[in-house]
């Protein structure tokens, strides 16, 4: 089986032309050659900011940039047109397409519907702080400018559980309407994290149930992607996306994987939710990520060997999906926990180079992120590569140094010139003597990074000793995959 590898295809600062569907087209066949099997899509479809909106400020989501709704007809990334065509050409090149589902929550409402409510403190919502008095909540949603096409169902306060904005005194806050609960199975964080923005749905509702699932459908009918990428689930219901999922594949009598985002660096409430929702997705490894900003930002402090305790892929490796970066930790973000540029090309080592779970590159590593000047990840093409054509067989770990760790795949028969050894420091570089294996015994290797020049040739027992410099990463593989990997990238 080959080696899987996600491409997180957008970045927060992507330009406001609307090009990017057309630029995925144009890019999935280069993307194909280099590595990447899926493909992970920023959200489709309208969102209240308009052209100008990523997709998290879900307005209408049966407007794939169709109708002239929020000032524009394409999103920001295009016309409904041009994102189908984007889908074709991906899986005409062989890759898979991840759709990013955001159903926690709407934005953008068209007109505004008095409510009663009561408003529960920021910081634990299972306290009130005010008594129920009516607010004017932007909760009517008719989509006039879609006109009924695909559903003519409307929203209306009845169809969530709260607010943060009173447009009669002008006022902010959290808004809980009164007959109404927080989803109960939600992160403990503030009380009770149910509510994190706008229009928040109410999952208890049938009738929201109803059109989720109806949505969902239709949404599969249309673009017909091979799964999804599952946007804020601490934030509702844990077992409503086990059935929305199961409703899904059941339909389609197709797999359909997915992976949540469940922000947290707590392992022990991923594993609850994954126990919850009845491992009917995967999730990112937000812990693995701020392992690496923690070891990036330690001065050499931080022990190396730890680098993958607690986390999930290191205690549920099948259900984890590993990153480094994301639109989400990227500078001037609310979650902004950048790992600094010297450790990106360590820790993706980390995720790309190990048999353990399915990593995701970030857009913003793989090509740069010119609003803040930065560069794409040195040597990264070159690791996914790496990752599809040689990390196979058996891994020996050598995580026994606080500073300087590696660890060997031994290859396998069917990837040809298959194995590789790596070695990385966060501190002053050194040696390791690592094996392979008796079946690589007196091949040579060479660092496919180029960070080292030496020529390590293996012992009779498949042994080398392998030098690092300080502060890096060198990726060792046999002559034959050095040249094929250096020459063409």
């Amino acid at each position: 089986m080959e080696n899987k590898t996600l491409l997180q295809a957008f970045e927060w600062y992507l330009p406001e032309d609307q090009q990017h569907w057309k630029r995925c087209a144009a890019m999935a066949e280069s993307w194909a050659a280099l590595g990447i099997s899926g493909v992970w899509l920023p959200p489709a479809y309208k969102g209240t900011g308009g052209k100008s909106d990523v997709g998290y400020g879900v307005y209408d989501t049966y407007d794939l940039g169709e109708f002239d709704q929020k000032g524009t007809v394409a999103t920001k990334y295009g016309t409904r047109a041009e994102y189908l065509e984007a889908v074709a050409a991906l899986h005409r090149a062989g890759i898979e397409v991840m759709a990013d589902i955001v159903l926690n929550h709407r934005l953008g409402a068209d007109a505004q519907e008095e409510v009663l409510a009561v408003q529960d403190a920021g910081d634990n919502r299972n306290q009130a702080v005010a008594d129920p008095r009516p607010i004017q909540a932007w909760t009517k949603f008719t989509f006039p400018g879609r006109k009924g096409k695909y559903s003519d169902f409307t929203w209306n306060w009845s169809h969530f559980d709260g607010t943060d904005w009173d447009s009669d005194w002008k006022y902010s806050g959290i808004f809980r309407f009164v007959g109404k609960q927080w989803d109960q199975e939600t992160d403990s964080e503030n009380g009770n994290y149910d509510y994190l923005m706008g229009a928040d749905l109410d999952l208890s509702n049938p009738e929201v149930i109803a059109e989720l699932d109806r949505w969902g459908r239709w949404y599969y009918d249309t673009v017909k992607m091979d799964g999804f990428r599952l946007d804020a689930v601490k934030h509702m219901d844990f077992t409503f996306f086990t059935h929305w999922l199961d409703a899904l594949r059941r339909d389609s009598g197709r797999d359909l994987p997915a992976v949540g985002e469940y922000w947290s660096w707590e392992l022990d409430k991923l594993r609850h939710y994954l126990d919850v929702c009845g491992h009917c997705m995967r999730l990112f490894d937000v812990p693995l990520h701020y392992q690496f900003v923690k070891a990036a930002t330690s001065n050499a402090q931080f022990d190396m060997a730890q680098i993958l305790s607690n986390t999930l892929v290191q205690t549920e490796p099948d259900a984890a999906v590993t990153f480094v970066d994301n639109h989400d930790t990227q500078p001037s973000q609310a979650l902004a926990s950048w790992v600094p540029a010297w450790f990106k090309p360590l820790a993706y080592a980390l995720i790309l180079l190990r048999k353990e779970g399915i990593p995701c590159v970030f857009y913003g590593d793989l090509v740069g992120i010119p609003h803040d000047r930065i560069a794409p990840v040195m040597g990264l093409e070159r690791m996914i590569r790496a990752r599809r054509d040689y990390a196979y067989g058996d891994q020996r770990d050598y995580f026994d140094d606080a500073n300087l760790i590696g660890w060997t795949l031994s290859g396998d028969d069917q990837h040809p010139h298959s194995g590789l050894a790596v070695i990385l420091s966060d501190a002053p570089g050194g040696i390791k003597t690592m094996e392979l294996g008796r079946t690589l015994a007196g091949k040579t290797m060479r660092d496919v990074l180029m960070n080292q020049t030496e020529i390590i040739q293996l012992d009779e027992n498949g042994c080398g000793t392998f030098p690092v410099g300080g502060g890096s990463v060198s990726v060792w593989a046999l002559d034959e995959a050095y040249d094929a990997l250096t020459l063409t990238l």
